[in-house]
């Protein structure tokens, strides 16, 4: 009897003294092949950096992290920070910031994963669905102040500034704004000669970035200088600078042929329906994006008419219903200022297409 219980309890003692041995092992272990899978990211991660390239600048093997951040920031939808990362992913972008604020960059990304989304096999319904969350998001990312100016020490040389002093807009261009004003070129009249407004006016300045966004700021001439033999003006610096906010929709310059039918309402209440005229008028459309276009013909037309545009892009025949908002009179025609009141959803990614290049290249 005593050697059935000794046998079972020389076994326990040999199983506890035994565990320790194979913990410490088990994390040897661990933490070597943890050592050796981040030695490895590490090395991958600056083998893909581009040369020159700071480490923590938002790029590198885990761009999704810091494109996460920054797709909140920008208040895109849950469909949209999807469609953003598809597209980063599709161009392999490993710096989502400096693409955002770069709009050549940006439009290089989506015009990807617009024909990518195109050569899909899912079926035209799925295809236009994808084409318009794509373009909705390039239009937040359009209209969005990310990577914008909080003050005017981060205005950058040559970038274009106009002047708001009482009625008059006088057009320059910033030198510097390193020192202790801003250093702008000293504006001049048609005729050459120097613009002075005097030392201590108030002013409002409107400037322009080179990635397609406009400020504003309060501001005063503080002096006038010369820099380089260059006679220049001195503003004073602001950190109350304001993003303004573009057109709703991105807006293109066009020569296109189109026709117009007068649509008028027949009936009322839960009767009423649209009539479409047979009669068609003629005319160029002359800009249009998604919200509207501008409309040049020889036609009267009243404000407040409700149109329906026909006109050809590609190989398509898009149509729209239009509610004339304006017209002024130029060279003995009318132009027309329209307002879209119905658009498919194919006819609208046509458009944003035609608008944001993504087709004619």
């Amino acid at each position: 009897m005593k050697n059935l219980f000794l046998f079972p309890l020389q076994s326990v003692t040999d199983f506890s003294m035994a565990a320790p041995s194979i913990s410490v092992r088990q994390t040897v272990i661990f933490l070597s092949v943890a050592a050796v899978v981040i030695g490895t990211i590490i090395v991958l991660n600056n083998m893909k950096k581009p040369p020159g390239k700071k480490s923590g600048s938002g790029g590198g093997i885990f761009p999704g992290f810091a494109l996460l951040k920054i797709s909140r920031n920008l208040g895109l939808n849950h469909e949209q920070r999807k469609m953003l990362d598809f597209v980063f992913k599709s161009d392999a972008v490993t710096d989502p910031e400096k693409s955002i604020i770069t709009p050549s960059l940006l439009d290089r990304h989506f015009r990807r994963g617009y024909r990518i989304i195109e050569q899909s096999k899912t079926g035209d319904a799925e295809i236009q669905r994808k084409h318009a969350i794509l373009f909705s998001t390039r239009n937040v990312l359009e209209n969005s102040s990310f990577g914008g100016l909080t003050n005017t020490r981060q205005v950058k040389d040559d970038t274009s500034i106009v002047i708001n002093t009482g009625k008059e807009k006088i057009n320059t261009i910033v030198i510097t704004s390193k020192s202790e004003n801003i250093v702008a070129e000293t504006p001049k009249t048609v005729l050459g000669s120097q613009i002075k407004i005097p030392k201590g006016t108030k002013i409002n300045v409107l400037l322009f970035t080179k990635n397609n966004k406009s400020f504003t700021f309060e501001s005063k001439v503080t002096g006038y200088s010369s820099m380089h033999g260059h006679p220049t003006m001195l503003l004073a610096h602001s950190n109350q600078i304001k993003f303004l906010a573009q057109r709703r929709f991105r807006r293109k310059h066009a020569v296109i042929a189109c026709s117009l039918n007068l649509v008028y309402v027949e009936g009322s209440g839960k009767k009423q329906r649209l009539i479409v005229d047979k009669r068609k008028l003629s005319g160029n459309i002359v800009d249009i994006s998604v919200g509207g276009c501008s409309i040049k013909t020889t036609a009267p037309v009243q404000v407040g008419a409700r149109f329906k545009v026909e006109f050809t892009q590609g190989d398509n025949t898009l149509a729209a219903l239009g509610q004339v908002l304006r017209t002024n009179k130029v060279s003995g025609t009318t132009v027309i200022h329209m307002k879209f009141l119905r658009v498919t959803q194919k006819t609208m990614n046509q458009i944003n297409a035609f608008v944001y290049e993504y087709i004619n290249d």
